[in-house]
């Protein structure tokens, strides 16, 4: 099965930046979240899986298209939602008819449901509605095409709490009922547990991690153990913001499995593990995942939650 998104050492150039080269593939139907903090590349990259830009080097394929080849049709299938023109002495509906022209799959009868749903006040001339309504109107238009692949270009930005819920929501709920595919760039780290199955961080150009939602929830854990002495070996490779108290050890694994077989074959004791969330996990990798010690001061990680991983924290299966 071909896949949504294919990008083949893609790579933009500007002045004092370079995106890329970035290799990744987004299996059709999964929903991939491009996290980084503002400056990173995720617009540029959502252009050019877009088609808004054209790579300097590299090759970007969408839907089984290559987006720098001649034919354009293959954009009938993708919605886009960002800072999209709109006019603004029209009314969001009229603005909505009219896109209606470009696009053959078009559905007034969704984008009709859709304007139900978030109450948008589809009479008012665009450049009086809020925020919120924009954003609104944004996602109106990319899903009325009935796309294929949904790319949405921080789609809760600025958003009151209440609204971002309801777009997150009705966003989840199309995304069961349609099977598309989608691919969003934020860096709102709270946004990413209702959407994503797979993550992809992007810092200074570069992508960084590409995992799986399950994968590191299942992986990364905040640890604590005790073993006389200082620690040695490969272990050391997958503990983050170690810290020694005595014989008592606090730290971060990003790979808790491995983690504990290693300490159990120097002779840890009293292993036991908290569950991180995707935002704390998404933080550290966004700060690079330092090697032991490099990072410890800024984790927020403190001796006294000891006492509640040995209260109501996950243990360390017994071999």
């Amino acid at each position: 099965m071909t896949g949504a998104v294919s990008l083949k050492g893609a790579q933009k150039d500007y002045p004092g930046f370079q995106l890329g080269p970035i290799d990744l593939e987004v299996a059709q139907g999964t929903s991939l979240a491009l996290i980084g903090p503002n400056g990173a590349g995720k617009t540029t990259l959502m252009d050019l899986i877009g088609g808004a830009l054209a790579p300097t080097a590299g090759r970007v394929t969408v839907l089984g298209h290559d987006t720098a080849g001649a034919d354009p049709a293959w954009k009938a299938g993708v919605g886009y939602a960002g800072e999209q023109p709109f006019y603004q002495r029209w009314t969001a509906l009229a603005n909505l008819r009219f896109l209606a022209g470009y696009y053959p799959a078009w559905s007034a009868e969704a984008a009709e449901r859709l304007i139900d749903h978030f109450g948008l006040p589809a009479d008012k001339r665009v450049k009086d509605l809020s925020r919120g309504n924009r954003v609104k109107l944004q996602l109106v238009a990319a899903l009325a095409r009935r796309p294929r692949l949904l790319l949405l270009d921080e789609p809760t930005a600025g958003l009151d709490p209440l609204v971002r819920d309801e777009v997150l929501s009705t966003l989840w709920d199309l995304l069961e009922q349609e099977g598309m595919t989608l691919v969003y760039s934020t860096h709102i780290l709270s946004d990413v547990d209702r959407l994503a199955d797979e993550l992809a961080f992007i810092r200074d150009g570069r992508l960084t991690l590409r995992a799986g939602r399950d994968d590191l929830e299942a992986r990364w854990r905040r640890v604590s153990f005790r073993l006389p002495g200082a620690l040695t070996g490969p272990v050391t490779d997958d503990l983050l913001d170690h810290r020694a108290q005595g014989a008592l050890h606090l730290a971060v694994s990003r790979d808790f499995e491995r983690t504990s077989d290693l300490l159990r074959a120097l002779g840890a004791t009293q292993l036991e593990a908290q569950r991180m969330s995707l935002e704390e996990v998404s933080l550290y990798v966004l700060r690079g995942a330092p090697a032991t010690g490099d990072a410890g001061r800024s984790s927020g990680f403190r001796p006294e939650t000891v006492g509640a991983a040995a209260q109501g924290g996950e243990h360390a299966p017994r071999r």
